[in-house]
């Protein structure tokens, strides 16, 4: 378990700096374009600011999206204990508990550091589950707290949304080019360059945005099972969601990856841009894990 844990920060490290590079990239083919060499900087310190505003901000929002409200102990003393137990083993301050009312089987965590944490669960998560189960996904929920993962998936939310604005204005500029700016060789590359990068870098930004949010969700899977030592409870958890699980009824794309499951409607497009792995290869990888425990 500590191996998977390890691979998975390693390969999100990496991940998150071919993003950063992807930001600096577009950033100089507009100042190459333009003459305007310098504007790379501003660039970068224009996407500082802007994730520094998710960063703070996006937590509470993503809440009042989903329709969560905040429960104390007397509301529902098992998942308050569960998720009470589970802080004390992993030496981490108590987390907010959120409940949302829908029928569908899920649980989320959101907030950027263990000290302005939330976890919750949905109702029809806590109705399908037994205690083992549902400490199983809690534990994995506290592992995207432990793990800091929340901090990881807004900023690279932030980032895609910061090169797909970057991608759009690169697109209108295109077109309102006047002609005298076309002239020269070296304009018309980077005229195709530009419109090449306008089209390529969202989608290649978002497929970085789902592989950072799957890599996640293996690690907090992994450091679930390593908190409860009882992986089988994890799997069996996922085992009932992939069978009996649901959309949500208030559906929102861009808060998917603080979800336990996938929220979403299926489908063959929805699963190619899935913030979350297939359910058959996370029971796989508990099972695994539990076997060589």
């Amino acid at each position: 378990m500590y191996s998977a844990i390890a691979a998975n920060k390693r390969k999100t490290v990496f991940m998150m700096l071919f993003f950063v590079l992807l930001v600096a990239a577009l950033g100089w083919i507009v100042g190459q374009w333009y003459g305007q060499p310098a504007i790379t900087p501003y660039v970068l310190a224009g996407t500082l600011v802007y994730v520094l505003i998710s960063y703070y901000s996006s937590s509470r929002l993503a809440m009042r999206m989903n329709g969560a409200h905040q429960i104390e102990k007397r509301d529902n003393p098992r998942l308050w204990r569960i998720v009470e137990n589970l802080s004390i083993t992993n030496g981490m301050p108590m987390p907010k508990v959120y409940v949302i009312d829908d029928p569908a089987p899920n649980a989320f965590a959101t907030g950027r550091n263990p000290q302005h944490a939330i976890v919750g669960a949905t109702t029809g998560i806590l109705d399908m589950l037994d205690d083992s189960e549902l400490e199983g996904v809690m534990a994995h929920e506290m592992g995207h707290v432990k793990n800091y993962d929340i901090r990881v998936s807004m900023v690279a939310f932030a980032l895609v949304a910061v090169i797909s604005i970057m991608a759009d204005i690169m697109l209108r500029l295109t077109w309102y080019r006047s002609s005298d700016d076309n002239d020269s060789s070296s304009s018309s590359i980077f005229f195709v360059i530009g419109i090449i990068a306008a089209i390529l870098a969202p989608i290649i930004a978002t497929l970085i945005q789902l592989a950072i949010s799957r890599r996640r969700e293996f690690l907090a899977d992994a450091t679930g099972a390593l908190t409860t030592r009882y992986p089988e409870g994890l799997a069996s958890a996922l085992d009932k969601i992939g069978k009996y699980g649901r959309p949500l009824k208030r559906q929102n794309p861009s808060t998917a990856h603080l979800f336990f499951a996938n929220p979403l409607k299926k489908g063959a497009v929805a699963a190619l841009f899935s913030t979350h792995p297939p359910v058959e290869d996370r029971i796989a990888r508990l099972n695994e894990m539990g076997r060589k425990a």
